[in-house]
């Protein structure tokens, strides 16, 4: 075991294909394949006319590929070496503040352009576009992390970038606005008054805090309009995003070679899925080809509580039905979160492929208070230096609890984590906590009933 505290790989170490989980799902290929993703119209499986006019078709292609490795282009691995390999470390000050017997690691993210992972297929998404000569993107974001990755990456390339920005995190993160429009990018506060759905829910609600299936919704809708000229992007949820960001974990287990150990519980922070996944897959693969047994675990928050709640069923991708319809873990697409500050964790359905695997028992998850997670990430702070953001907290809640665990068991395990991005731009929700003005929120479980009362019927 090694005494170092940061473990570094260089450029050449960096991966230079991505891991496709879909070979290796120990479930029903139905269950994520994308003959089961529905035409929001006609709820018959979509044709590969209808992605496309919303996808690149290599980005369709991925989504589709049974090959266990894809390559990862030269451009995008060009770019990926403004910030990757990233770094591991060990948070020996945070074992020792918590007087535990657990060895606890962190990959951090935070040191990419935009403070997060969402780089890391952001910059495919442009590069396929690119290729085919798109002019540019929609897409949404809850709370900006998504939206200043696509806009600097849309930069990179020349693209323009439209993004409908969640209106309480619009109005809570102003910086994240700024750095999106530093880019060149165009920001909406969603609902907006520029697309027809937007003005439908303005109309119903002039004062709506906005949700991520809105904002999707309004994106979507933007993209359509465009006539082929833009086409749009997401940030989580769907395969390929998944598999772009499994870059996080391949590193981390090179890393922890590095270090002369191997985690026995991984730990993600989970909205959409895309971070989770990118940090989780890879072990996950190691657990069903290697025999290993590493513990994987999701931390979600209490109020928009997706895996521990919702029901595992047919639903809308966006608020309006205007989005494909995937089998998830989903809260009802009609549902609007609480306006808690880990705002990229608002989402009311999980990736099709999360869902499957928690439903099949292959991972485990933990919905944890708000309160909780920013005390949390106030006390990783305080001994590792790093202000995590408000998303990642919950997974720093959740190693926090696991360490704790084993100092009541007496046990020594190796826990491990993703610290997804840092709190530069968050900082207004840690004074929200500090002044005593942040609530825990819970999602209520009739309201939980009423949604499934709304979701769309499926022959399948």
């Amino acid at each position: 075991m090694s005494e170092n505290t940061k473990f570094v790989l260089s450029e050449d170490e960096m991966p230079k294909e991505w891991y496709n989980i879909n070979p290796d799902m120990p479930v029903n290929p139905a269950e994520t394949a994308w003959n089961a993703v529905l035409h929001p119209g006609t709820k018959e499986p979509v044709t590969p006319e209808f992605l496309s006019a919303l996808f690149p078709m290599r980005f369709i292609g991925e989504a589709v590929s049974m090959d266990r490795w894809i390559e990862i282009p030269e451009p995008v691995r060009e770019i990926y070496r403004l910030w990757r390999p990233s770094p591991l470390y060990r948070a020996r000050r945070l074992e020792k503040a918590l007087d535990t017997p657990a060895h606890i690691y962190y990959k951090y993210e935070g040191v990419s352009p935009v403070g997060s992972h969402k780089p890391n297929t952001a910059v495919v998404q442009a590069f396929y576009a690119k290729e085919e000569g798109t002019l540019g993107f929609t897409t949404e974001t809850g709370a900006g992390q998504w939206g200043c990755a696509l806009a600097m990456a849309c930069k990179f390339f020349e693209l323009e970038c439209h993004v409908y920005m969640v209106k309480v995190s619009y109005e809570q993160k102003p910086y994240r606005r700024v750095m999106m429009q530093n880019y060149g990018a165009n920001i909406h506060p969603s609902p907006s008054d520029i697309t027809n759905f937007g003005q439908q829910i303005l109309a119903d609600d002039p004062n709506s805090p906005g949700s991520l299936g809105i904002a999707i919704s309004e994106a979507v809708e933007a993209a359509v309009a465009s006539q082929g000229k833009l086409k749009y992007a997401l940030g989580s949820v769907l395969g390929p995003v998944l598999m772009h960001q499994t870059v996080v974990g391949l590193e981390t287990i090179k890393q922890f070679d590095l270090a002369g150990e191997y985690p026995d519980v991984v730990i993600g922070c989970i909205g959409g899925g895309s971070n989770f996944s990118g940090f989780a897959f890879p072990f996950l693969h190691q657990n069903f080809t290697n025999n290993t047994e590493t513990r994987v675990l999701a931390a979600e928050p209490m109020s928009c509580p997706t895996l521990t709640k919702g029901e595992y069923t047919f639903d809308f991708g966006d608020s309006a039905g205007m989005a494909p319809i995937v089998k998830m873990h989903t809260l009802g697409h009609n549902f609007v979160p609480a306006g808690i500050h880990a705002g990229g964790l608002r989402y009311h359905g999980m990736a099709p492929h999360v869902s499957a695997l928690y439903d099949n028992g292959n991972i485990e998850a933990v919905a944890l208070p708000q309160l909780s997670t920013f005390a949390a990430g106030r006390q990783f702070a305080q001994a590792e230096g790093i202000v995590p953001a408000p998303e990642t907290t919950h997974a720093v809640k959740a190693a926090i609890d696991e360490a704790i665990k084993c100092k009541e068991e007496g046990t020594s395990r190796v826990i491990t984590f993703n610290l997804c991005g840092h709190a530069h731009f968050d900082l207004s929700a840690y004074d929200d906590y500090l002044q005593g003005a942040l609530h825990d929120h819970e999602y209520p479980e009739e309201e939980i009933k009423d949604a499934m009362q709304h979701l769309p019927e499926v022959s399948l």
